[in-house]
């Protein structure tokens, strides 16, 4: 249950491919639901959600939708059910939670300035950093990183950790997100079909004689890459950037 509302733009927003996901439903009848009610009122609906793109396994560019508080509400409407009112609630807090955490960083530390003793004034303004400082990070890193398009590489995500390319696979076959088959790495089937990554070919020579083999090389989608990073996250592994900014608090 990772990741119901994710900040974009300084909103706090979901994606119709969680949805789909959280409520165990196709996503095609998703989109069809936020079509038709686009359709009733688009002045009034249409600005409630926003039309993206996402890369299938096999490279290809599929519609989906982010939509913000509301927008999810609407939506929401119409799935029923003991269950669909468990994951509507887990919903409410995912979005109270990701709201609140970006009108912290949104006010900064405007707060202390009011108090009028210097010392409890020193004290607020060092309590709002903290909780500034805890947040932004990872919003840098989604509005900088987690937008980039195209594939990357292991070695290249692992940079941002800190990590050579080795102990990045390391740590993801511990985690039972990759294993070795012969000379590459490849997805656990559970992960296979979720548009993490897509494979490379290249070619190989061997004494000196040119295109003599072909492998595929295993490189990671956007999407992958936010997989990782919230997959480490769990084991309180962050990106360089992250960490260097918060041992400045």
């Amino acid at each position: 249950m990772q990741e119901l509302v994710i900040m974009q733009n300084q909103q706090a927003v979901t994606s119709s491919l969680q949805v789909a996901k959280t409520f165990g439903k196709e996503h095609k009848k998703v989109l069809r639901d936020i079509r038709d009610l686009i359709k009733k009122d688009g002045s009034k609906i249409g600005p409630m959600f926003e039309k993206s793109t996402y890369s299938d396994s096999y490279g290809r560019p599929k519609e989906m939708y982010f939509m913000n508080r509301d927008g999810f509400t609407l939506l929401a409407m119409g799935y029923t059910g003991a269950k669909a009112m468990e994951f509507k609630l887990k919903y409410i807090n995912a979005f109270n939670q990701m709201e609140n955490e970006i009108k912290a960083i949104q006010a900064g530390h405007l707060d202390s300035y009011m108090i009028e003793d210097p010392v409890k004034r020193a004290q607020k303004w060092v309590e709002e950093q903290k909780a500034y400082l805890k947040i932004k990070p990872k919003a840098d890193y989604y509005d900088s990183q987690m937008h980039n398009p195209g594939l990357m590489t292991t070695t290249e995500i692992a940079k941002d950790f800190g990590m050579t390319a080795k102990q990045m696979n390391i740590k993801l076959h511990e985690k039972r997100v990759i294993y070795r088959q012969g000379k590459v790495w490849v997805l656990y089937r559970k992960y296979d079909a979720k548009g993490y990554t897509q494979y490379e070919p290249y070619s190989y020579s061997k004494d000196g004689k040119k295109n003599q083999g072909v492998h595929n090389n295993l490189k990671w989608t956007q999407k992958g890459r936010k997989f990782i990073y919230d997959l480490l996250a769990e084991d309180g592994i962050h990106p360089v950037l992250e960490q260097m900014e918060l041992l400045e608090v």
